[in-house]
């Protein structure tokens, strides 16, 4: 982390110092520079918050960060500070977080479905764990990476998939796949799933596990030395579901102790991805124009459209699809009202280029808003920040914070002890303090979030 701090786009901030404090200061600048382009807020200490509650609740369970969800340099290097692992999707993001210095043995190249080339390339970069679901794939896995250690994907028989045709092969086919890898001399090392955000129902966690347990005796019968359980991702990270990430934790923390109990040698690893990040970003954009429909227009009631310069740049090509849960979970933004007591209008909301396909959200509830006015959206840390934005347009510039009390406790993670008597006092040791830890660490709201 000591290299962040000669970063123009990171800043050490006081206590107290909250997200809303530098947003505020960073428009002022903007407004100053006549500058309209959208921009993010990273809070990292919300990041390191994130990190010791997710030790906590899962003891047993060690995280692989999925770096499609936030491939951001700043996240990236943050995570590996704190010993994260990485699961990476193509060949793209292995060079990434290679060249951040990430080693090979901290990375699983999790696609299930992968090129060639970029198996190849995993081979040659010292990069082993992966994964296989079917004959073809573990073929060119056989072919192409001799040395590669794999997971099975299975998906549990009587869970309801998201999508159907969802990755995993079912119990049935286990046995089958298992002795074609052996077959073909493919080491085989464990057992993967992946419910995701939609389903971590308890019922459908404890299949999960189950069947990885049986899979995990099919392996053994065969000659494999089974030792590795991913138990993939989909952890929800906003403020707003708390409750419900306690509730996912007690049942996989339940069916863990249930299938693999502690000292059965099984190390066991999860994907989480939005859970790390999406509280921690806050998106700043600018209204380029707008559009008062008119009255005669069918359902208009002569209301307004707002458009936003950079929401296509960074959300139109996910918000669209994160409508329904069958795609991905509907993002929460937080639209801010410059004057409280202005009457407020049903809205909708688009990217620049104005076509049906970037249109981000209808029913707003906002005021009138004019040109050059700001929208703030917060928890947009997840699946926001990769996205291509359109011809022309570009990336929004990313500003990371980080408090002084969040330094400290990622310099005790690291294993470098306070240097001051009162530095000592002011931390707590991590991961024996629990939510009071997690609480200190975050940043008040800028404003409360409405799902749409």
């Amino acid at each position: 982390m000591n290299g962040y701090l000669k970063e123009s786009n990171f800043m050490m901030v006081e206590e107290g110092f909250t997200t809303r404090d530098l947003l505020e200061n960073l428009l002022v600048e903007l407004c100053q520079a006549n500058d309209q382009q959208a921009f993010f807020v990273a809070d990292l200490g919300d990041i390191v918050k994130k990190h010791l509650l997710f030790l906590k609740a899962l003891p047993r369970v060690k995280p692989y960060f999925p770096v499609k969800c936030n491939g951001s340099e700043g996240v990236i290097r943050l995570l590996a500070e704190l010993g994260t692992g990485f699961a990476c999707a193509n060949k793209a993001e292995l060079t990434r977080v290679q060249s951040l210095g990430v080693p090979a043995d901290k990375i699983f190249y999790s696609s299930p479905c992968k090129q060639v080339a970029h198996i190849k390339h995993a081979a040659s970069h010292g990069v082993q764990l992966m994964t296989f679901d079917n004959e073809v794939e573990l073929s060119k896995v056989a072919r192409s990476h001799p040395h590669a250690r794999m997971l099975l994907g299975i998906t549990a028989d009587s869970c309801p998939a998201a999508h159907p045709m969802a990755f995993g092969t079912t119990l049935r086919s286990c046995r089958q796949l298992l002795e074609t890898a052996k077959e073909q001399a493919v080491e085989v090392v464990g057992v993967s799933f992946h419910l995701g955000s939609c389903g971590l129902e308890p019922q459908a966690i404890t299949q999960s596990v189950a069947a990885a347990q049986m899979a995990f005796e099919m392996g053994t019968e065969l000659g494999y030395q089974m030792h590795l359980l991913d138990i993939g991702g989909g952890f929800p990270g906003t403020e707003d579901t708390r409750a419900r990430f306690e509730e996912v934790t007690a049942t996989i923390n339940s069916a863990l102790d249930l299938y693999f109990p502690e000292g059965c040698g099984v190390e066991v690893i999860a994907t989480p991805g939005r859970f790390y990040v999406s509280s921690a970003f806050t998106l700043a954009a600018s209204i380029t124009a707008r559009e008062e429909a008119p009255a005669e227009q069918p359902a208009s009631d002569g209301r307004w459209d707002g458009r936003a310069s950079c929401i296509t740049s960074v959300m139109a090509s996910t918000a669209p699809s994160a409508a329904s849960c069958s795609t991905a979970p509907a993002p929460h933004l937080g639209c801010t009202r410059p004057c409280p007591e202005l009457p407020l209008h049903s809205s909708s909301l688009w990217g620049p280029p104005g076509h049906p396909e970037d249109r981000i959200a209808d029913g707003l509830e906002l005021p009138e808003l004019q040109v050059g006015e700001w929208l703030i959206f917060q928890d947009m840390g997840a699946y926001s920040t990769a996205a291509a934005p359109p011809a022309g347009w570009p990336q929004p510039h990313t500003t990371y914070a980080m408090s002084r009390l969040a330094w400290k406790t990622l310099q005790l993670l690291q294993g470098k002890p306070p240097q001051t008597e009162d530095e000592r006092e002011s931390i707590c040791t991590p991961l024996s303090c629990g939510w009071e830890m997690a609480e200190s660490l975050c940043v008040s709201p800028v404003c409360t979030p409405a799902s749409i």
